[in-house]
């Protein structure tokens, strides 16, 4: 089934069956934002246990920018 094909097959639905999609959706996506932050965790104690990682109070020896 093609993206266009669901788009029409939803458009389709009742409202309480549309509404019931959209819940879904959302659950779906925050899974999936989670799953991603926990990634970005692992792999940031990785890199901070293999000494990868620095810390300091000063934004200049870190490299970053405020305006950018």
């Amino acid at each position: 089934m093609s993206f266009s094909d669901l788009v029409e097959t939803i458009k389709s639905l009742s409202i309480q069956e549309k509404q019931e999609i959209q819940l879904l959706l959302s659950q779906y996506l925050r899974e999936e934002r989670r799953e991603e932050i926990y990634e970005n965790l692992k792999i940031s104690q990785a890199e901070e246990q293999n000494g990868k990682l620095k810390f300091s109070n000063n934004i200049n020896e870190l490299g970053v920018s405020m305006w950018t």
